[in-house]
């Protein structure tokens, strides 16, 4: 077969080139050395120590965490572990964070595919790429955590409910029932939330597109509901059955109503209005710069915002609207609740991935957005050559405890950072517009493959790197093992597997209990042993970084 050939048989299959070719970048982006590093405190070693529980004890309905009931959170995260379990028949690195990289390739397919459907196949491969390679959602895709696994679930169904209002009226029923359907496994994945976005995104999208009434023709509404219901209902009616009032009190009260409208419920996660403001200007990274420039020249344009008519919109032009909206109804959401972690903002990039698609779309295609696009490339290559300057010559001013801490990604973090930078900036002059968007592309992909386990590394050298042998000692040695003074870091349950009796006061009289059992070995922290040992007796098994064995003498 000769070049042109092969040129033509690619052609020819473009789509199935285009569909690999995602796919290679997303093994790299979420798949590759994702087995190479330990299980993050606090949350990863918590959901998978649960999950490796579900799974040796065949309950796949009431979670447990330490032995003790858990009803913070709906079981598809978990038996979506556990499945990954069942497939490779052991519990690891690998296996815990294969489900959570499978999310997030789904969705990068999914926004490809609807893109190519609603706009074009270059949108498709942009907006895709986009979303896979935005900094926090690529973290929370090689993290075993459940947001990934909601931002899934809401993405899939708000997608489909934004081609209800596409296709061919023959076809409408599949896709909202596949609106309730992933409504429903939202639900199973962290409640309400799952239940408020896309409904109260496409709420909104029906009013825009006056098309309200037809949310409640019955073949949708009725068998919609029936659908979400099966999925959602169940799991959660015998839980109240079997743990009422306990479960309501837990569930409903505490980690759903008290989360939304006040923090001093025990939870403490309070935070500003404008937190997510601030989560999204970094987790939006490299792409975001891009975003602020393009969204500032474009401000003169809203002036003929009184004048809009949705019935003129192209079909591209409404789903650029509709994405506004999930944007809008999502970020409002979680803003105006009390309790926010960075994570549970995570939904939002299947809306940002879609709208700066639009953004690069015009750039690479047209030449459209060429200033507000370079002059984004020009801050931000400028940034990071900055950055490359600063990290060759960062032994000079580093102390030599962090430097040697983070000396082994010193080098990658250079020959990174400097491509991007070079790279986009040249790409830019030379009006090479694929060149700049694949150079965050290929950075971010880079940095995701062969950075991630240098940075987990680095964090676990603070230490977990102690809280792991601690536990490993406690387990090879038959010992009990228990905490003293510090909050509950939950790589003692996953690396001991068992039951770990944490001790969160500084009583120098429980300590001396906890010393009196001769099989218990005690993990405290170095400065906290500094307060009581002039009252407790002990002897020092061993000593880490932050913490420290102890035993009874």
């Amino acid at each position: 077969m000769n070049i042109n050939s092969a040129f033509d048989y690619i052609k020819k299959h473009s789509d199935f080139f285009c569909v690999l070719g995602l796919c290679i970048l997303c093994y790299f982006i979420f798949f590759h050395n994702i087995g190479n590093y330990a299980l993050m405190d606090v949350d990863e070693t918590r959901y998978v120590s649960m999950s490796r529980d579900m799974f040796h004890s065949k309950d796949f309905l009431t979670l447990y965490l330490n032995g003790e009931y858990f009803f913070e959170k709906p079981p598809l995260y978990f038996w979506g572990e556990c499945l990954s379990f069942a497939i490779f028949g052991k519990v690891n690195e690998f296996t815990a964070r294969f489900p959570v990289a499978m999310y997030g390739t789904l969705s990068t397919l999914l926004v490809y595919f609807v893109g190519k459907k609603l706009v074009s196949r270059n949108y498709g491969i942009i907006s895709s790429l986009i979303l896979a390679t935005t900094l926090e959602f690529v973290i929370l895709a090689k993290f075993a955590i459940l947001d990934i696994v909601v931002t899934a679930c809401v993405g899939f169904s708000v997608m489909f409910g934004f081609l209800t209002q596409f296709v061919q009226e023959k076809n409408k029923k599949y896709f909202w029932w596949l609106f309730y359907i992933f409504s429903g496994l939202a639900v199973m994945a962290k409640g309400i939330p799952g239940f408020v976005v896309p409904f109260g995104t496409m709420f909104f999208v029906a009013i825009a597109n006056k098309k309200f009434k037809e949310i409640f023709k019955p073949q949708y509404f009725l068998v919609g509901f029936a659908l979400f219901f099966l999925i959602a209902l169940p799991w959660h009616l015998i839980m109240f059955k079997i743990h009422d009032p306990m479960f309501f009190h837990e569930y409903i009260i505490k980690h759903h109503l008290e989360r939304f409208i006040d923090s001093s419920g025990g939870i403490n996660r309070e935070q500003p209005f404008y937190f997510y403001i601030i989560t999204v200007l970094w987790g939006f990274l490299p792409w975001v710069m891009s975003a602020i420039c393009a969204g500032l020249t474009k401000l003169n344009k809203l002036k003929s915002f009184r004048n809009f008519d949705v019935s003129k919109l192209t079909v591209p032009q409404k789903f650029l609207l509709f994405n506004w909206i999930g944007f809008a109804v999502t970020f409002l959401f979680f803003s105006s609740s009390s309790t926010k972690l960075i994570t549970y903002i995570l939904p939002v990039y299947f809306f940002t991935a879609c709208i700066m698609g639009f953004v690069w779309k015009d750039y690479i295609e047209n030449n459209e957005n060429r200033k507000a696009i370079n002059v984004s490339v020009y801050i931000l290559g400028g940034i990071f050559l900055l950055f490359a300057l600063a990290a060759l010559f960062c032994h000079l001013f580093l102390p030599v405890g962090l430097y040697i801490d983070i000396k082994s990604l010193k080098w990658l973090a250079i020959i990174l950072t400097f491509f991007v930078g070079s790279a986009s900036i040249i790409c830019a002059v030379k009006s090479k517009r694929w060149g700049v968007f694949f150079s965050y592309v290929i950075f971010i992909a880079l940095l995701s493959a062969f950075g991630t386990d240098n940075f987990f590394n680095i964090d676990y050298r603070f230490g977990q790197n102690d809280l792991i042998e601690f536990a490993q000692y406690a387990k090879e040695n038959n010992n009990k093992l228990g905490t003293f003074g510090f909050a509950r870091r939950y790589s003692l349950n996953y690396h001991y597997d068992g039951h770990v009796y944490y001790h969160l006061e500084e009583d120098p009289a429980s300590l001396n209990k906890m010393l009196s059992d001769k099989n218990m070995v005690i993990v405290v922290r170095n400065d906290d042993i500094k307060k009581v040992q002039a009252y407790v007796k002990y002897n020092i098994i061993a000593q880490g970084r932050k913490y420290m064995l102890i035993k009874g003498k």
